[in-house]
């Protein structure tokens, strides 16, 4: 899977410009002060997977959505120290090669967490996603946080939207003129940070369908 256009591979992330990332609780989400900052910034990722597991990434692709807009676009390819079902290479096109080289979850998440600790987790089909990275930090011993205050793009369709069919990555993408690759964690990731951006432009208060995930 290569980068969109417009994408950047293996680019450290930024963090705010007060040095440190701020960790925001579900506590502080739920405060006003904490609300209006974390509702500023959202992280909206998407990850790839090398097999049934669903227990390592093979690719993760990431959009920070500040005011209503896309501000920053990361994506690598992971080295999941894994097999690579058949099922899942032809799903997303990438197999043991195309990893060669790329950095472990270990490695990675290095570059990553100030990025996913400075906002409000996203996500299409969220719960597949958390549990990916629940998974990738237990597996490699990560210590990180009990919990993160996050979202759904798909909760929050099925209540916004609730006369369409379906509420997939795809059909929302059609519903909403957005580009989409799918199965490219780019370009789901920035999908999905598009639907987000829709939402909010349509009046939608994200915050009332923010939850708290733990690890």
């Amino acid at each position: 899977m290569g980068g969109k256009a417009g994408m950047t591979q293996d680019r450290v992330p930024e963090i705010p410009e007060s040095g440190q990332p701020e960790k925001l609780s579900r506590k502080d989400f739920l405060t006003s002060e904490g609300s209006k900052h974390a509702m500023s910034r959202f992280i909206v990722f998407d990850v790839e997977t090398p097999n049934r597991s669903n227990s390592r990434m093979s690719a993760i692709g990431i959009s920070v959505v500040e005011n209503g807009r896309i501000t920053q676009d990361y994506f690598s390819y992971v080295n999941p120290e894994q097999h690579f079902d058949a099922f899942n290479t032809s799903l997303t096109g990438i197999d043991a090669g195309t990893v060669s080289g790329a950095p472990t979850f270990a490695g990675l998440w290095q570059k990553i967490e100030p990025l996913f600790s400075s906002g409000i987790l996203v996500a299409h089909n969220a719960q597949f996603d958390m549990g990916v990275l629940k998974k990738c930090l237990r597996d490699y011993r990560i210590a990180w946080k009990s919990s993160v205050p996050y979202c759904c793009t798909v909760q929050i369709g099925r209540r916004v939207l609730s006369d369409l069919p379906n509420h997939r990555l795809d059909s929302l993408c059609s519903y909403y003129s957005i580009d989409l690759d799918h199965h490219k964690a780019d370009s789901d990731s920035r999908a999905a940070a598009e639907i987000l951006i829709r939402y909010i432009n349509a009046g939608v208060q994200v915050s009332d369908y923010a939850k708290e995930y733990f690890f």
